[in-house]
């Protein structure tokens, strides 16, 4: 292995699982692995001290209640609890018109203190599975390197990196992000679409505390959303911003200064945080639909954006990379009970059946929820209302979309259960 591995093994060593990719999903599964007694090599071509510097990723993730559940269950969600900001409540409008939807759990419900989930900076979140992952014997870490040979064959897998050493395993799990070259190579088939749409994402300070609400604010041109996070030092109130923009129009915002920048943003929020500022870096990425139509192949599994990638309009897309680790843990734990390998072709099977349906429905929903709100007219807008109304006073449809919000819907692995 390379000079730079944490937990460095012999070369050659055969574990259960070769992760390719060890960003937020693939460390995620490392760690939820080794505490089932499953052991991985997980090999990231960046240096960790680089992903967790200052400044170098100024984004949030929403982590809902199932997946705070899995942190709690892979024990790190002690450290990580002080440094997320719970979501109390979402209010979500029409472009600011009457006829919102406000989703509020109950007090003294369920885990989180009955919230929708917690934001946390990315940083954060890194910080505490690298941390986790440094003494864990069950996971070899090659870091500052990469995969330049992948071979399937019908008995094991092989990986050779960059500096010659080859690793071997039962099972190679492709968590590369969406343009994942394993992927690739096993020519998966991919649903995908480019929404013409920039994510403009940064941080804010504003006058007025957000009472731990999030905003989704729906306009013709793209959702606008505001995601509270903790006070700073100072006791400054901030909320992450993202912003939706058409591709043709986002080269003049991202050409705008920091002024005109917080003048358009303001201009969208309609005062209901305060005067605001900018708090972090300016970032943005173009928004894309992927969805592979399979996620596994001979002794290969693909989970999180390397098997489907959505619009962020709903924050789903890192939970739903987590829902693919659950399964995937538990399908190959149950297996190797019973004396099969990781890589059994009926483990695998399985693994794709529980997944394929979930991931194909919330990518869909949210699909479907970026071109309804995307068309524009009054008509359109009026009718929207008329929905939004209809839920508002529905709490069966109400108590529906929370449960899809806070990730508990639908057949979950045990790990995100609590």
């Amino acid at each position: 292995m390379s000079d730079s591995d944490t937990n460095a093994k012999p070369a050659g060593e055969t574990r259960d699982l070769t992760i390719l990719g060890g960003g937020l999903v693939g460390m995620t599964l490392a760690l939820a692995a080794a505490r089932a007694g499953i052991t991985s090599h997980v090999i990231d071509r960046a240096d960790p001290a680089d992903l967790v510097a200052e400044g170098a990723d100024g984004r949030a993730s929403a982590i809902s209640t199932a997946s705070w559940n899995l942190f709690r269950n892979i024990g790190i969600a002690e450290s990580l609890a002080p440094l997320g900001c719970p979501i109390d409540s979402i209010a979500v409008t029409d472009g600011m018109k009457p006829g919102r939807i406000d989703f509020t759990p109950k007090p003294g419900g369920e885990l989180l203190g009955g919230s929708l989930g917690r934001m946390f900076a990315n940083r954060d979140l890194r910080i505490a599975l690298f941390d986790a992952a440094r003494g864990e014997p069950n996971i070899a870490w090659h870091v500052g390197t990469e995969a330049v040979r992948r071979d399937r064959g019908p008995h094991s897998v092989e990986v050779e990196l960059a500096d010659g050493h080859v690793l071997r395993a039962s099972l190679l799990v492709a968590a590369e992000g969406r343009q994942s070259p394993t992927r690739d190579e096993a020519g998966f088939a991919l649903a995908k679409w480019d929404y013409q749409h920039r994510a403009m994402v940064t941080a804010l300070f504003h006058d007025k505390p957000h009472e731990n609400t999030a905003w989704e604010i729906f306009y013709p041109a793209g959702p606008f959303a505001l995601l509270p996070l903790l006070d700073d030092a100072e006791g400054r109130h901030r909320s992450a911003l993202v912003w939706t923009v058409a591709e043709k129009d986002a080269a003049g915002v991202i050409a705008m200064n920091d002024a005109m920048f917080v003048n358009e943003v303001a201009g969208r929020m309609h005062g209901v945080l305060g005067a605001i500022s900018l708090a972090a870096p300016r970032m943005s990425y173009p928004l894309r639909f992927h969805h592979a139509g399979k996620v596994v192949g001979q002794r290969l599994a693909v989970i999180g954006d390397a098997a489907h990638g959505m619009h962020p309009i709903a924050g789903q897309g890192l939970n739903l990379g987590l829902r693919d680790v659950g399964a995937l843990v538990e399908v190959l734990a149950e297996g190797m009970r019973l004396g099969l390998e990781p890589g059994d072709a009926q483990l695998l099977a399985r693994y794709e059946k529980w997944r394929s349906l979930d991931a194909f429905m919330v990518m869909s929903v949210t699909d479907g929820l970026t071109r309804l709100f995307g068309v524009p007219g009054r008509l359109p807008s009026a009718a929207r209302r008329l929905g939004m109304g209809a839920v508002q006073r529905l709490p069966a449809l109400k108590r529906f979309f929370m449960d899809e919000a806070r990730g508990m819907s639908g057949k979950l692995p045990a790990l995100l259960r609590g």
